[in-house]
């Protein structure tokens, strides 16, 4: 999905389920910037989906319009179609992997990055005789995740794992060169994906 309509999907969404936001508050909600937001409307607004109106004349409000109404339905199917390709594809490149690992002797891995991809590759390995020694975030340190306490990459270097399954979807170059950084060896980085 691309990642503008994404990004309109949920500007809808917020419209539809929030009575009156500011885009302070959209930009907060989604975690993006107010000029942003900003744009989004105004695209939003020019292609119909949404009316603004000023109530009292300080307060703005957004308010979604049939056609937007039908917009938000198309997007949010298009996102579920997505959403499903995602996960059938997930699936079946960690179990692949997995497989790979268990004719390898690989049975120790760590887990970098707490997140959708991360759960995925948990249910996957639960099939196997290869055990999790612990989930890396570096930027969410100290949460719960998946019944381990996220730690750095350099604390769980002490765990003597075997592999790093990269979980992120964020940028592989730049994953890769924060764990080069940390001085974990290249053989035992995995990218997913």
């Amino acid at each position: 999905m691309d990642p503008q309509d994404l990004r309109s999907l949920q500007l809808l969404e917020e419209i539809d389920n929030n009575h009156s936001p500011s885009q302070r508050d959209l930009a907060q909600k989604l975690n993006i910037s107010l000029g942003l937001v900003n744009s989004f409307i105004k695209r939003l607004a020019t292609k119909g989906y949404v009316k603004i109106t000023t109530i009292p004349r300080n307060r703005v409000k957004y308010i979604l319009t049939p056609k937007g109404f039908t917009e938000k339905s198309r997007l949010t199917y298009e996102f579920i179609q997505y959403s499903f390709h995602f996960y059938k594809r997930a699936i079946r490149d960690i179990e692949g992997l997995l497989n790979d690992f268990q004719k390898k002797g690989v049975r120790k891995v760590v887990f970098y990055g707490a997140n959708d991809l991360a759960e995925i590759a948990f249910i996957s390995l639960r099939g196997t005789d290869i055990k999790l020694l612990g989930v890396a975030d570096e930027e969410k340190q100290g949460k719960d995740f998946l019944g381990f306490t996220v730690k750095s990459i350099t604390e769980l270097k002490k765990a003597g794992f075997d592999r790093v399954i990269v979980t992120t979807i964020d940028s592989k170059e730049a994953q890769l060169d924060k764990l080069l950084g940390k001085m974990i060896p290249r053989e035992k980085i995995v990218m997913l994906g």
